[in-house]
């Protein structure tokens, strides 16, 4: 018997046991009781000593009692609600560096963020880090699964002269999950001048390069950094074996290396990984058996969310869970790799490689015409073939059409709109 669904809307889904308010009228009540002490007080000695002539100024004996209450009563209540904002903003200031606002709304907010629903994201690149950027507004409990195939640009380099997973698709995760300042995400993200040793090389891949081995292990590594930038979830390898990702091209071709494959100049028939029994990582297949909501893509198709689902005990994994699954798909073709490829064409790919992941639904991008300049000329959008107004249903399989491109690149995903939609879908 599968578990109740989550409902995906931000209030049901964050329902938190706050007992703040419990706490404000405790505080409110002894105010109150303070006041009425203090004025006391204060009636006794008026009636017994006498007062110097500024008091009866002061004290506005010149209005009737009535409207001088009232008056007091208010400049009281303006004074309490300034004196409560500024002390929040400064004691918020201090607590977390970089935000804003009254400390209790913060508060709220944190709380309702841990006790939301536990999402479980696949695959790698850009795509997946733009998703975890809407889903952390939504959760502090989302789990990225990250793919462990790439060997290009400095990930590749430092995978092999040091022996490292490659840390490039980590760094960009951790920083889209990140709460910490600006200027270190910035700093997480910079990269190298092509000059010298350190040339190509990203700040944030080797800060994880230098963590592994100050720790003694990747996923030590990745733990202290998701400390160090106050990262709201999880970000964990598909695997901690080192896999090789190959293609076999319709020409018959075999393409080793997850930078090769997309430049063979070949359609992909398939992908798969070297060795192919590589050991799913232990914490990656608990966290998808224990997820409310496992989210697959979006992402590079062959080399970015295949590779993750093509270890075998995380397939698997998937397929047992009682979550809901959900396949996001990109909203443009990627040249080299799913050139002229519509939506059935990337649930054909992932059913011919997976066999039935039991995915509930696909969430595809509706706006086929967006206003932004396009910035890459070869790229085309998905076609979102035969959709209605509710999207359609394909025996278990429906798809929904929804808004969620990036008007400013349409190539891309906007991690509001996806984080809204998909809210929305799972409902």
């Amino acid at each position: 018997m599968d578990k109740p669904r989550s409902r995906p809307t931000l209030l049901v889904w964050l329902r938190p046991g706050v007992h703040i308010k419990r706490w404000l009228i405790l505080a409110g009540g002894a105010l109150i009781l303070s006041s009425l002490g203090i004025g006391l007080i204060l009636a006794d000695l008026y009636r017994r000593e006498p007062f110097p002539e500024f008091a009866y100024y002061l004290t506005l004996q010149f209005i009737p009692r009535l409207p001088r209450g009232i008056v007091i009563l208010a400049a009281g209540i303006v004074l309490q609600g300034l004196a409560w904002y500024r002390f929040s903003r400064s004691l918020l200031g201090a607590i977390l560096p970089g935000t804003s606002g009254p400390v209790i709304r913060a508060a709220i907010e944190r709380r309702y963020l841990q006790a939301g629903p536990r999402i479980v994201a696949i695959g790698g690149g850009t795509g997946l880090s733009t998703l975890l950027q809407g889903l952390k507004e939504i959760t502090s409990n989302s789990t990225a699964i990250v793919t462990v195939a790439d060997d290009g640009g400095s990930s590749g380099r430092l995978r092999r002269d040091l022996g490292i997973l490659p840390p490039g698709d980590f760094r960009q995760c951790l920083v889209a999950l990140a709460d910490a300042e600006p200027l270190m995400a910035r700093l997480l993200q910079h990269r190298f001048r092509e000059a010298g040793g350190l040339g190509g090389h990203s700040f944030g891949n080797l800060f994880l390069t230098a963590l592994t081995e100050v720790t003694g292990s990747f996923e030590r590594a990745l733990e202290e950094c998701s400390r160090v930038l106050a990262v709201r979830g999880k970000v964990l390898p598909s695997t901690l074996a080192d896999v090789t990702l190959c293609a076999e091209l319709a020409d018959g071709r075999i393409v080793r290396g997850e930078s090769a494959i997309g430049h063979a100049g070949s359609p992909i028939r398939r992908v798969l990984l070297d060795p192919a029994d590589a050991p799913a990582h232990p914490a990656a297949v608990q966290a998808i058996l224990g997820a409310d909501v496992v989210i697959v893509g979006p992402g590079s198709l062959y080399t970015s969310v295949l590779p993750s689902l093509l270890v075998g005990d995380l397939a698997k994994a998937v397929r047992d869970t009682s979550a809901r699954k959900v396949y996001v798909c990109n909203v443009a073709t990627e040249p080299g790799e799913t050139t002229g490829f519509g939506v059935d064409d990337f649930v054909r790919a992932l059913k011919e490689h997976l066999g039935d992941l039991g995915v509930d639904c696909v969430l595809a991008n509706s706006n086929l015409r967006p206003a932004g300049r396009r910035l890459d000329l070869e790229a085309e959008p998905v076609e979102l073939v035969r959709m209605d107004p509710d999207g359609w249903a394909r025996g278990r399989l429906r798809v929904l059409g929804a808004d969620v491109i990036n008007e400013a690149n349409p190539v891309r995903h906007d991690p509001r709109k996806l984080a809204t939609a998909l809210a929305r879908l799972v409902r």
